[in-house]
């Protein structure tokens, strides 16, 4: 696949100052070109069809189709509450459907289709910046981006629909099941992936907002990043970093760029290893409800990620203990390296890849706890009171059936001991995170 290039500032300056028109096309005049250097930077409700021409233009071969906003009411049924999936940052995201009908070589499909707040905290050049970027880059853990919307004031996006939202939602959701592990281990390889993709690609993007919110999941929990908004190119040359105003997550972003505004790919690296922390502990990066000491995720589990006896204690407890030990010792030093205080000291994203590849291996797990059933016999009736309840707990005996269904007045639980479990499930890991 030919992967186009196409650099943000060679649009971005065409909606923000003006641009200089080849010869040949004399009947853009300045006034006109005025007019649109406003419309970009001070007046979202100016007309927008210059800027509309010169975006198709340019993203001519990236096969993103040019919805009206006609065609987006139709899809989503005019943005109807019924298809109403979240909103974030960006503004409303609405469920749609496109038919076969709609345009030729368009297939078929549900989609999600983010409106733009123009009140909201991203605006038109975190939109831009989205459209330019998910033009150029497509990747298996990449969401893909089919289309955009820019008619007047009205700035939309359409995405291929992922079905169980974003991981945010999946692991920290009351009353849902929780993530198994190996479906966490899953999912943090296919973010790996993603990023690493980002991070060596011919010119390098930093992601910038690396966050269990912007981490998608489709119906088989593979893992896609969305929401390029305040992603940036890479340093170019001899730069060993980008300087940029802080814009991100807090919690997510590395201290070192917070402090000083300098961009590594060693940024992205961190928010990953916090992603990977709310992984294991189930507890999100910051939690204003917990106690003070625990409040930061990053301050509070960082010293006991090392620490084998320590370390259970910290572990998800809705796992109930069915994780791999070896794996979550692994996982957990790999989270350690990537939130060190040190960039120099984390390791390259595709250095992650390759320690969570093995991770996917889940012959370790321990089989939890087996429930069964025993059948208590009644008494006969002919037996005195005095020798009614020994006699009773004598005929107790095991139903043959090991029955796993409904309980009945006459049937009792039974928990079989830990030592039906496997390999080093007596360990001070799995006894402490139960105990949790």
């Amino acid at each position: 696949m030919t992967v186009m290039k196409i650099i943000l500032k060679s649009i971005i300056p065409s909606c923000s100052k003006g641009v200089v028109k080849p010869e040949s096309k004399p009947k853009k005049d300045v006034s006109k070109q005025s007019s649109f250097t406003r419309f970009a930077m001070l007046d979202l409700s100016y007309p927008s069809s210059m800027l509309s021409e010169d975006l198709s233009t340019s993203l001519a071969g990236s096969n993103l189709h040019v919805f009206t906003l006609g065609e987006l009411k139709v899809i989503t049924q005019s943005f109807s509450s019924a298809n109403f999936l979240g909103e974030g940052g960006f503004g409303l995201v609405h469920k749609g459907f496109i038919d076969d009908k709609l345009r030729p070589g368009l297939k078929a499909q549900p989609v999600a289709v983010k409106n733009l707040d123009l009140e909201g905290l991203q605006g038109h050049r975190e939109w831009l910046t989205e459209v330019i970027f998910l033009a150029q880059l497509r990747h298996p853990h990449l969401v893909k981006l089919i289309g955009y919307c820019c008619e007047e004031e009205h700035r939309l996006l359409v995405y291929e629909y992922m079905p169980r939202g974003s991981l945010e939602n999946q692991l920290f959701r009351r009353y849902s099941v929780s993530l198994p592990w190996g479906t966490r281990m899953k999912i943090a390889l296919g973010a790996a992936k993603g990023l690493a993709y980002l991070h060596e690609a011919e010119k390098p993007v930093i992601y910038r907002d690396f966050k269990a919110s912007n981490i998608l999941l489709d119906s088989d929990h593979n893992a896609k990043l969305s929401d390029f908004g305040l992603a940036k190119d890479g340093p170019e040359g001899d730069d060993t970093h980008v300087s940029t105003r802080v814009m991100g997550t807090q919690g997510y972003a590395a201290p070192e760029y917070v402090m000083t505004g300098h961009l590594t790919a060693m940024s992205d690296v961190y928010s990953f290893g916090v992603v990977l922390l709310e992984l294991l502990t189930g507890r999100r990066s910051l939690d204003k409800n917990r106690s003070p000491r625990q409040q930061n995720l990053v301050e509070w589990a960082r010293p006991m990620l090392n620490d084998h006896w320590k370390l259970g204690r910290i572990m998800d407890p809705r796992l109930e203990g069915q994780y791999s030990e070896t794996g979550a010792r692994k996982a957990a030093a790999l989270a350690y390296q990537c939130l060190s205080q040190r960039p120099k000291q984390r390791p390259k994203m595709c250095d992650v890849v390759q320690t969570l590849e093995p991770l996917q291996d889940n012959e370790d797990i321990p089989i939890g706890p087996f429930v069964y059933m025993v059948r208590t016999e009644s008494c006969s009736p002919k037996e005195d009171k005095g020798t009614k309840e020994s006699g009773s707990k004598k005929e107790l005996k095991k139903d043959n059936g090991h029955r796993h269904q409904n309980k009945s007045p006459r049937m009792s639980p039974i928990r079989l001991k830990n030592d039906t479990l496997k390999n080093g499930s007596n360990s001070p890991l799995h006894q402490k995170s139960r105990g949790a």
